[in-house]
């Protein structure tokens, strides 16, 4: 059944996650029909039509490009039902009340064919009670399907199966999700709030008792439970702000009401505070204030309060201070800190002991309840919660054994089965061999390799046995079947000398004994460009030849990976900006991520791009000239991208932007899969006799007729006040490459010779006071200036 086809997809209700469900359907290419109530009076759809309409106008955006909202037609209940049974999957999001629910699934039955797929996106109502009554093909082919908020954005999808429903119906479930999807799906059972839920909210309750407890600020708990945790940035009082805390009551209250036997059943009770919260309406961002207030200043300006929970008054932040939080600022991977925070003497680590003690015992208690294996918990709070390592990870970070000694001091006990994986000489959860992820199987007592993570590659998984060569940027991994990685590890995996010496030598080695080489990573981003502090340190000691070398290197590298005698696959993911984005530009085939934030960002650093990335652009913008096309307009384009320093807010929006080319590059939708589609890539073009490509001589640049339009367009935007001086400065710099300088008429020239001006450009612009000025504020202050 994994190869059935879903061309169309029917979603029942046009809510918050109805119609972003739907919108991440057509984001993937299938046709979409949305349904939803008709309205007392007005027109019939006017409901639903105002429910795609605002989630199309939200920030960020459930739809990679607005172009696929022609994939989406809209209707109703009554007048367009029926049309349900030409669709292969029905999806049901209407409100969470069973008695409405089971109605839907009634009409749903008298329309859809037999082997239709129907499933509820239910969060917290059991998913065997929807399917009373239902004959036995709808109850073959039901469950649950449980995605999380926003659905574009967060990759979580549960998968909640009833005693009924089909076992190929949840195999193809489990795969259409992750490949499709781009979903981590996760095999749930049907019990109360599923598995992320049960667990995160089990998290956020009992931190909200032990903050009354340890009268911890809303300040401290966010500090100490964010980025250097592995969570989001948003932490925990900030998230439950957005989500809003309505919701959070609801599921807590769900989870008091239907699990009496958890032995944690009395932390699931609101404490005093946040009921007072709910009663006067403090739910968060929908109430315009919940644990934290934005109000405006005397002087106008924006402040952000936050909620004393003592007094439930408003007050001026507190910058937060903590030793524990200082000593992980050096510690770049996430589980190396996790022993910091254990050990830690302040707040910070009494705060990690006393909820990650209590979490431990909770989630080793919940196997078998709510998933038979302990990695389905972990994957779930990754996926559904962000957090960068789940529970039984950051248990293994710690130490198994030591956590449990630690768990006792604080009233806490590992579950029986985590002391007899101990007792037979097993230390941890997780453990890799020969380059593949193995968990702890308790039934078994061994450890199984995690299903499903077959067809990804890990590099975390290879770096012991498959390291060929590494410096203090990058390392060079064998991918196996001819093909080797270059993985960056340098701070927001920025390039620098190391970074280009790595990616120089897999090319050399990859010529004399591969096949090919991918230029992928695992890190959060794929990379944030240059390494500017460097820029800025050789500028401001005015080691020109230095600067001017390395700009060099930078040139020739993009160069390399386009001319190298061996195909380059580069894998972007997350933000690309850059010199990442350059690197993208010369590959001769990018495989990136559907979350892939794009863009030539130099120009708020007070430069153009200098990687060849310019060069880039005024060569593209040449393949597109055509006589029955005014060329202006070609060149204004591409300027404007790089002027304005546009970057994508998808893979789909990568290419109208022209960072990427028709049939030179795929979209992965699973990230875990991507390296693995790089690869599979690279040996494509390897099987199909690659052959290094001829540099191009043949480039039309407009010389004097394109400055005119930049230098006429750029004295007009700071006659406007638009833009700055010294912006005006970079427009004509950038146009004067793009151009090919002041060539009397239109000329064809060579790759090289617009390096060479682009490199004079940038080295000039690196020598201006207000450029120095702008690396300086985003060196020191991660923020851009506008001089």
């Amino acid at each position: 059944m994994r190869n059935k086809k879903i061309n169309k997809v029917a979603v029942l209700g046009s809510g918050i996650m109805g119609s972003r469900i739907a919108c991440h359907f057509a984001n993937i290419g299938v046709e979409v029909l949305l349904l939803d109530i008709v309205p007392k009076e007005g027109p019939r759809n006017s409901i639903v039509d105002a429910a795609l309409q605002t989630a199309v106008k939200t920030n960020p955006s459930p739809v990679y490009s607005k172009k696929v909202l022609g994939k989406i037609s809209t209707g109703n209940f009554e007048d367009d039902m029926a049309k349900i049974a030409g669709y292969d999957w029905i999806i049901e999001v209407v409100v969470e009340n069973l008695d409405i629910k089971k109605k839907v699934f009634e009409q749903v039955e008298q329309h859809r064919k037999p082997g239709t797929l129907v499933t509820s996106n239910t969060s917290g109502i059991p998913i065997h009670l929807m399917a009373e009554g239902r004959s036995d093909d709808f109850r073959a082919n039901f469950c649950g399907t449980h995605f999380f908020n926003p659905p574009r954005y967060l990759r979580l999808l549960e998968i909640i199966p009833t005693p009924h429903t089909r076992p190929e119906l949840v195999d193809f479930l489990m795969h259409y999700g992750d490949k499709f999807l781009g979903k981590t799906t996760v095999l749930c059972k049907d019990t109360p709030a599923f598995i992320a839920n049960r667990v995160g909210v089990y998290s956020i309750m009992a931190l909200l008792h032990l903050v009354e407890k340890m009268e911890l600020t809303v300040e401290e708990v966010d500090k100490f439970t964010g980025p250097a945790l592995g969570r989001p940035k948003s932490a925990t009082f900030r998230t439950t702000d957005v989500v809003g805390l309505d919701t959070m009551i609801k599921v807590a209250k769900g989870l008091y009401d239907n699990c009496p036997d958890d032995k944690a059943h009395d932390l699931f009770k609101l404490p005093a505070y946040v009921e007072k919260m709910a009663a006067n309406k403090w739910l968060g961002d929908k109430t315009s204030q919940g644990f934290y207030k934005k109000t405006k200043t005397a002087e106008g300006k924006t402040e952000i309060l936050a909620l004393d929970l003592k007094t439930l008054e408003y007050r001026p932040q507190v910058k937060v201070k903590s030793a524990t939080l200082d000593q992980t600022k050096s510690i770049e991977n996430v589980k190396d800190r996790m022993r910091v925070f254990a050990a830690g003497k302040d707040k910070t680590g009494e705060l990690f002991r006393a909820s990650f003690f209590g979490l431990f015992e909770y989630v080793s208690d919940r196997i078998p309840e709510i998933a038979d294996e302990l990695y389905r918990i972990d994957d779930a709070m990754r996926a559904g919660f962000g957090w960068d390592l789940g529970p039984f990870e950051v248990w293994d970070a710690v130490g198994v054994a030591e956590a449990i000694e630690g768990m006792k001091k604080y009233g806490h006990e590992a579950a029986a089965w985590v002391h007899e994986m101990l007792a037979a000489g097993n230390s941890s959860f997780y453990k890799v061999e020969d380059g593949v992820r193995k968990y702890y199987d308790i039934p078994s007592k061994s450890y199984k390799a995690v299903p499903g993570t077959e067809e990804f590659i890990i590099l975390d998984n290879l770096r012991t046995n498959k390291l060929i060569w590494k410096n203090s940027g990058a390392s060079i991994i064998d991918l196996g079947d001819g093909i080797i990685n270059v993985e960056f590890h340098s701070k927001m995996n920025t390039i620098g000398g190391d970074t280009l010496q790595a990616i120089n030598k897999a090319i050399d080695m990859a010529e004399k004994d591969y096949r090919g080489v991918v230029i992928g990573n695992d890190g959060a981003n794929f990379s944030a460009g240059a390494n500017v502090g460097m820029i800025f340190m050789m500028a401001v000691e005015q080691e020109w030849e230095e600067l001017n070398m390395a700009v060099r290197l930078f040139q020739n590298t993009s160069m390399r990976i386009r001319y190298s005698s061996i195909p380059v696959v580069v894998a972007p993911h997350n933000l690309t900006l850059g010199g990442g984005c350059e690197f993208s530009l010369h590959a001769d085939h990018v495989q990136l991520n559907a979350e892939t934030y794009m863009g030539l960002v130099e120009f708020g650093v007070g430069v153009i791009p200098g990687g060849g990335g310019t060069k880039e652009f005024a060569l593209r913008a040449s393949d597109e000239y055509s006589d029955d096309q005014i060329v202006q307009q070609v060149l204004k384009d591409r300027f404007l991208t790089i002027g304005m320093a546009k970057v994508s807010t998808s893979a789909v929006e990568a290419f109208e932007l022209g960072y990427l080319q028709k049939d030179k590059y795929s979209i992965t939708m699973n990230r875990s899969r991507l390296i693995a589609d790089a690869k599979a890539r690279a040996i494509e073009l390897a099987d199909a006799g690659y052959t290094r490509p001829v540099p191009r001589k043949d480039i039309k640049v407009l010389g004097k007729q394109g400055l005119g339009i930049v230098y006429a367009g750029a004295n007009t935007m700071y006659s406007g006040h638009y833009i700055s001086e010294h912006d005006k400065k970079i427009s004509e710099k950038l146009g004067w490459v793009m151009c090919g300088g002041d060539l009397s008429s239109p000329t064809e020239v060579t790759e090289q010779y617009l390096l060479d001006l682009e490199r004079e450009a940038f080295l000039s612009l690196c020598g201006e006071r207000k450029t120095l000025e702008r690396i300086q504020s985003i060196v020191t202050k991660g923020k851009p200036l506008r001089n």
